[in-house]
């Protein structure tokens, strides 16, 4: 059975790479009673059939990502299918995603017009913690869009796997002619553990946050609200979440088996862009399917959905 109007559903944040597992959420916990933050797998199967055990309420699971871990959100989908059956039917939601690439670009173009407004001849090193070969390099397509249509400054990438990659980002920049570095994180890193002060660091300086945690609260809010009237309405985003990262990683192609003599299979399934059921609350941009730079020219005027506070439009 669907949850009724009056059951208000416990709130489940999933932490990928871009918030080192969930660590960088922990503030969640204390502005959200009741909220958990959890990592995909093992452990967001036990928190959520824990939740479900515990009481009638429904359980939203949240997504936290900017669009650049789709295989965390497939992972999640397929342990709430799991769950979604026998006593779990009807009271378990997935919210769509945290954000979306055009989000994430905003968010850092929105950076690197303050870094150049206020720190002029610095450049802007975008950092994240390093993950697999395709979400890494969405992270440079990203810079690039940010670079193209920014404020101006060199942009340089730092995937983060040692001490030393957030220094070697910052050589490079200085190399190219960059006085100083300004270090922003692409995902939800609150501080920054690197030797401000030292070496290549010397001339660095962390931004800061990307979002400040009155903007991530009212988002998550949004969402979870989303996902509720979603749910009494019978639709719990699952299936569509299963799909999330169909077509990343290498592409795939039947032409060569074609030719070949082989035998072409069809491609039934659809390609909704939001992960939650029912209607969507938000429509984004062609960032994962098109390429027409036209939709990045300026934040405020595009938007990737009709969320102000992720296009900085409040």
């Amino acid at each position: 059975m669907s949850a009724g109007a009056h059951d208000e559903a416990r709130l489940v944040v999933v932490g990928g790479h871009e918030s080192d597992d969930g660590a960088d959420l922990g503030f969640l916990r204390d502005a959200l009673p009741g909220a958990v933050v959890s990592p995909a797998g093992r452990v967001l199967h036990n928190t959520v059939s824990a939740l479900l055990t515990s009481g009638d309420a429904p359980v939203a699971v949240l997504p936290m990502t900017f669009g650049r871990n789709p295989t965390m959100v497939a992972d999640v989908a397929k342990t709430l299918k799991w769950l979604s059956t026998g006593d779990g039917a009807g009271r378990v939601v997935l919210c769509d995603d945290f954000g979306t690439i055009d989000h994430l670009i905003a968010w850092l173009r929105k950076a690197a017009t303050e870094t150049a407004k206020h720190r002029p001849g610095a450049a802007l090193v975008i950092t994240a913690r390093a993950s697999n070969p395709f979400d890494d390099a969405e992270l440079y397509r990203v810079a690039h869009l940010v670079r193209t249509h920014g404020a101006g400054l060199e942009v340089e990438v730092a995937c983060v796997e040692e001490d030393g990659d957030v220094a070697d980002a910052v050589r490079r920049a200085r190399l190219l002619g960059s006085e100083e570095s300004v270090v922003v994180p692409a995902g939800f890193a609150r501080t920054s553990s690197a030797p401000w002060g030292s070496g290549e660091l010397a001339r660095a300086r962390f931004y800061g946050p990307l979002m400040s945690e009155q903007a991530i609260l009212q988002v998550v809010r949004q969402r979870l609200a989303a996902a509720e009237h979603s749910l009494s309405h019978g639709h719990d985003g699952i299936e569509t979440g299963l799909l999330a990262d169909h077509g990343h990683g290498y592409a795939h192609s039947h032409a060569f088996e074609e030719s070949q003599g082989g035998h072409a299979h069809p491609h039934p399934h659809p390609h909704p862009h939001p992960h939650g059921g029912g209607e969507p609350t938000h429509a984004p941009v062609n960032s994962a399917h098109g390429h027409d730079s036209k939709h990045h020219e300026a934040p405020a005027a595009h938007g990737a959905s009709n969320d102000e506070v992720l296009t900085h439009r409040h």
